[in-house]
């Protein structure tokens, strides 16, 4: 193998595939959190959404557009990327679509169309109802569309893994003269072996015509648990850009896991044709923001970000970790941003070593605001005084979080007045169907101020609750009691005073660090229905809230 090896782009999609995952909906500031750090990992193409979908949408992929695709912060230097994130809008083959993704993303420095139309045989027939001429024809027209717009066109024929690979090889060459620029191959279904899927990417670059001028993609669900290894199989044929997320969320059982993907790159160097420029460092830091800006806990046992990732119990590999971590370690934790070092923080540590520790987490630089840093502080110092133990890193992962929360939680996810006024979210942006949809809520309306639980064996939970109400001014209590629970009486004293019905969809409790005096991490996702509230009824749909907080014992 030469020594010489191509860059790999990192299209990262978390944003768009990544929140089709059951459950995850993420508001507008969410989406440019997640975005910004994006940008400071490496990601050289950021898929920001869905622009059609909703006005929301349209709105957050147009501010990310803006403001972080002009970003540089962390991407200059040895072994970066040394250019702006390309932000990328999703549409399918309709004039309408490539319009508005178009609309949404124009105003990056640079800036991608994605269109896609499905090629294999069974989604022609049954959800296309068209014939493969007739496909060609509009790969043909909507590629050639959006190349008249934009010159950086991706095309993805869905459900390649199932489409005949003849076909594919046709309908991929009519997108390459159309204009596209790059060629992802989804495995839309997870149906593909690592084998299959590898040879299918050497067969298309192989026989379609004009493959020698264009990019192909990987972008593989992990419906059998190969995503990461399909992807693989992918860059070893031939593939030059993979579609991932970070902790691998997605659709059904999730996408390729961009962490998985890099990791395996960086230690194996001389397996891959291929080299990356993501600060691998920021791994962790990021799962865990996407972790809890999106609800979607990581499991414990996930590689490279898991909680025990690295982590040993046996007393082998203990022993044989504490005479040498490369006897059980072929990562080593620092490379993810686990950090090993020695400095303890306790009620005594100063601003100055706080911040160091967060740096060191990979929170440093502008991954909190100088407003979140000063809260932090403030938080961190509370804690101190109440712990025996110390702070620990868990500690401090659930503190940067809940400040984010709470932060975003103060402000607005409306689009600034300046920003309406000059077209970002105006009636001529927007799709036509968009008074069909319903907004992101501008404001939070309910803050919890008091909660008071009583429950124990053979007696009734009873819950009283105290909301602030933004719009009428006021504070509102409430007491519900209820047979099945204290988490059950304190949700319907909240129903009772928002005045709607809720589902609890989530209400999950977890410890930060060990100790009887650790920190407790609590997420909360409800769905919310627009019925009159009816007694011992949590009726399910529309929008999903989601609270992130912190809580002592």
């Amino acid at each position: 193998m030469s020594d010489q090896k191509d860059n790999l782009i990192i299209f990262d999609t978390t944003l768009r595939d990544g929140e089709q995952s059951p459950g995850v909906t993420l508001n507008t500031e969410e989406k440019i959190q997640i975005a910004r750090q994006l940008s400071r990992l490496g990601v050289n193409v950021l898929e920001a959404g869905f622009p059609v979908a909703s006005p929301g949408d349209f709105n957050a992929v147009q501010r990310i557009a803006r403001e972080v695709g002009p970003l540089m912060e962390g991407r200059t230097g040895d072994g970066r990327v040394n250019q702006e994130m390309v932000i990328c809008g999703l549409a399918r083959s309709v004039p309408h679509d490539i319009q508005t993704a178009y609309d949404a993303v124009k105003d990056a420095p640079r800036h991608r169309i994605h269109v896609f139309l499905a090629t294999s045989d069974i989604h022609l027939e049954f959800k296309l109802k068209i014939s493969r001429e007739q496909c060609l024809q509009r790969i043909s027209e909507m590629v050639g569309f959006a190349k008249s717009l934009c010159a950086d066109i991706e095309f993805s024929p869905e459900d390649a893994g199932r489409s005949d690979p003849s076909f594919l090889c046709e309908a991929l060459a009519v997108a390459i003269k159309a204009g596209a620029t790059t060629l992802n191959i989804p495995d839309t279904v997870g149906y593909n072996t690592p084998q299959e899927y590898g040879a299918l990417i050497k067969h298309l670059r192989e026989n379609t015509e004009g493959a020698d001028s264009v990019v192909f993609s990987t972008h593989c669900h992990n419906d059998l648990g190969l995503a990461t290894a399909n992807t693989l199989a992918g860059i070893s044929n031939g593939a030059r850009q993979v579609e991932v997320t970070i902790n691998g969320i997605g659709e059904r059982a999730g996408n390729t896991s961009l962490e998985e993907v890099v990791m395996n790159i960086h230690t194996h160097p001389h397996s891959y044709p291929v080299q990356h420029t993501i600060n691998t460092r920021l791994f962790f830091s990021t799962s865990r923001m996407v972790e809890d800006l999106s609800g979607m806990a990581v499991q414990a046992n996930k590689a490279i970000v898991g909680r025990n990732a690295f982590l040993h119990e046996s007393g082998i590999h203990q022993d044989g970790v504490l005479k040498n971590k490369q006897t059980y370690e072929i990562i080593r934790p620092e490379d993810v941003g686990v950090t090993t070092g020695n400095l303890a923080l306790g009620k005594h540590s100063g601003r100055h070593a706080f911040k160091t520790k967060l740096e060191d987490l990979g929170y440093g630089g502008p991954a909190l605001t100088d407003v979140q840093f000063q809260a932090a502080f403030v938080k961190f110092k509370d804690l101190a005084d109440s712990k025996k133990s110390g702070v620990t890193d868990g500690d401090m992962h659930a503190l940067v979080a809940d400040v984010r929360s709470s932060t975003m939680a103060a402000g607005s996810s409306a689009p600034p007045m300046e920003d309406v006024e000059r077209g970002s979210a105006t009636s001529t942006d927007l799709p036509e169907d968009a008074h069909e949809l319903q907004a992101e809520p501008g404001v939070v309306r309910f803050t919890l101020k008091h909660l008071q639980v009583f429950t124990g064996l053979g007696i009734t939970p009873t819950a009283t609750v105290t909301l602030h109400d933004a719009v009428k001014g006021k504070d509102i209590t409430d007491v519900a009691l209820a047979n099945n629970g204290p988490i059950e009486a304190t949700f319907s004293a909240i129903q009772r005073i928002i005045g709607a019905d809720i589902q609890l969809l989530n209400f999950n409790v977890a410890a930060t660090s060990e100790g009887q005096d650790t920190l407790g991490k609590v997420a909360v996702r409800i769905a919310r229905s627009a019925q009159e509230p009816t007694e011992n009824s949590l009726a399910p749909s529309g929008s999903v809230p989601k609270f992130t907080g912190l809580a002592t014992n």
